[in-house]
């Protein structure tokens, strides 16, 4: 299972890149893309974590795990606040706001390559994770990689170019699911549990606020003059593709390999993903692209392949309080 959700992940992680960026220049605003991505996931997740909430209610009465967010969210308020903001809302925003500014190539380095940097930080601090030395040189290659990438844009920046905007919020996007996926090992959450509820939690704060901002005339929404075929299609990839099921591929590969290693084990990604904005957005591939995703590829496999080829199997999660263990 965790072999199958690890494909999983890459294979839709792939297809994110180069389908954000393509869509990017068409129709839709990031906040109407980020707006379907959640309506999108809503619709399949939303009755489920009802269905989920009730049927534990009615077996196990009060002493049931709480649920919030009105018996939608099958985790606590906090929680479900917690890994919501930054695996549901702040990464979306963030990385949909990104792809109108640099191109896909820059994000097939910046969003899967820092990933592995920001959650070996952070497992360090939140989890006490011990940062290997081969793993502290794999994280060394892909902190060169970045800058190497970045870097070239920031110093466009002097010209007035722009995509170091870009390469930004790719780099604060990563840092979000980073964040996300240590405290989905920290609080031991089941799968499908942490994604219907960082799924709720996007519901209940963005869309009330993206109506109210439209209606005030405080932002732009393009939802009124997009083809309906573009406004379903983000809708079933970006909320039934990159959230329900690589959502709970990811959770569930976290649970099996722990954080740090699998965000490595996504050094797939970048190749894919920086090939796949060439072929199919004819996106120009600089040298210091190449250089840097190679890098960044290498920084990747280094922390994987130099860690024990056969650690030992981790020990079945205690049911936490609030959750329960893993699996579905």
């Amino acid at each position: 299972m965790g072999l199958l959700a690890a494909v999983v992940t890459v294979t839709i992680w792939t297809g994110f890149i180069v389908i954000a960026r393509a869509s990017a220049q068409r129709t839709l605003t990031p906040l109407d893309i980020a707006l379907l991505r959640i309506a999108g996931a809503s619709l399949v997740l939303l009755p489920w974590g009802w269905w989920m909430v009730r049927r534990r209610t009615q077996a196990l009465g009060a002493a049931a795990p709480p649920a919030s967010l009105g018996g939608i969210s099958p985790l606590p308020l906090r929680t479900t606040a917690l890994l919501g903001l930054f695996g549901g809302l702040l990464y979306a925003l963030l990385a949909y706001a990104g792809f109108f500014h640099a191109p896909a190539t820059h994000a097939s380095v910046l969003m899967p390559g820092s990933l592995p940097l920001w959650t070996a930080l952070l497992a360090a601090w939140l989890l006490r994770d011990h940062i290997t030395p081969p793993r502290a040189a794999g994280l060394a290659l892909i902190v060169a990689g970045d800058l190497l990438v970045g870097g070239r844009s920031l110093l466009a920046a002097w010209g007035g170019g722009d995509v170091w905007k870009g390469d930004l919020l790719f780099m604060l996007a990563a840092s979000c699911w980073a964040t996300y996926s240590v405290l989905a090992r920290r609080h031991a959450v089941d799968a499908v549990q942490a994604t219907i509820a960082i799924t709720a939690f996007a519901c209940a704060a963005y869309v009330p606020a993206y109506a109210l901002l439209v209606g005030l005339g405080a932002i732009t929404s393009h939802l009124a003059v997009a083809p309906w075929s573009e406004i379903a299609f983000q809708m079933v990839f970006q909320g039934g593709g990159s959230v329900v099921v690589s959502g709970i591929a990811f959770t569930r590969m976290i649970q099996h390999f722990g954080p740090v290693r699998s965000t490595m084990i996504t050094a797939l990604v970048p190749g894919l993903s920086a090939m796949g904005a060439v072929f199919f957005l004819g996106e120009p591939m600089h040298w210091n692209l190449v250089a840097g995703l190679l890098l960044v590829t290498t920084g990747i496999l280094v922390g994987v392949l130099r860690t024990s080829p056969a650690p030992a199997p981790q020990r079945p999660l205690r049911t936490h309080p609030t959750t329960t263990t893993p699996g579905p």
